[in-house]
């Protein structure tokens, strides 16, 4: 993800002698300052709390002055890092560009298991929990809409309180092995189908292998919805 914003702060240079006016250290820190500031505030309107640190910015900067506004912008991921650079760039006649070190903690809803789950297990609602936690300690994501989640897979073993991550949860099979299936074969508007059986395990969007049972052929199909699956014609 980027998240760029024009920190709306004007290097104001001005003639002394004959030695023109630098960006400074307080300068970059300002502008870096107010990148966060900005952020965490549009991410407020989302139910979010961000908190931020910059990084020591080394005092003897002196870089060439910026006419118009700096462009600032994550060089990572602030949902899947509490350490995110930020890119500082000044696009004027003396271009230059700098990289600034960050700590945000981005704290919001997010699902946690109300009770162990064991391997193997349907998560239905009531094993499910809202809980404020900070969002980008995980790298692996968050998961916060509990539509979404209920009637998943559990991977592996979840311990009560774990947040629930994408790793932990498998789609559910949506057709298994030795289930007669519906095959379609789509060109277009036009579509033939016929009947078949399943010769694995898959659930919506993986391919699986199928015995057409007319023509005793197997083919190569993708699973649209419990029970069926269609091939290229």
């Amino acid at each position: 993800m980027r998240i760029r914003l024009l920190v709306s702060f004007l290097f104001i240079s001005a003639l002394s002698g004959t030695a023109l006016a630098k960006t400074t250290a307080e300068d970059i820190r300002l502008a870096s300052t107010s990148f966060l500031d900005a952020f965490a505030r549009s991410q407020a309107l989302n139910g979010y709390q961000v908190t931020f640190e910059t990084g020591n910015v080394d005092s003897r900067i002196a870089l060439a002055p910026c006419s118009s506004p700096l462009e600032v912008e994550f060089t990572g991921d602030p949902w899947t890092s509490e350490h995110p650079s930020i890119q500082l760039a000044c696009s004027g006649e003396r271009p230059w560009r700098m990289f600034v070190t960050t700590t945000v903690s981005i704290n919001g809803p997010a699902l946690v298991a109300a009770r162990p789950f064991g391997r193997g297990e349907r998560v239905t609602g009531g094993m499910l929990e809202t809980r404020s936690v900070v969002v980008n300690a995980s790298r692996r994501g968050i998961m916060t809409d509990a539509d979404l989640v209920e009637g998943m897979v559990v991977r592996r073993p979840v311990n009560a309180g774990s947040v629930l991550t994408p790793d932990l949860l498998d789609a559910p099979d949506a057709v298994t092995r030795g289930d007669h299936v519906i095959i379609s074969a789509r060109s277009g508007s036009f579509s033939v189908r016929s009947r078949g059986k399943a010769l694995a395990n898959a659930s919506v969007g993986e391919q699986v292998l199928v015995k057409n049972l007319s023509s005793s052929r197997t083919v190569r199909a993708t699973v649209t919805s419990p029970g069926h699956v269609e091939v290229p014609m």
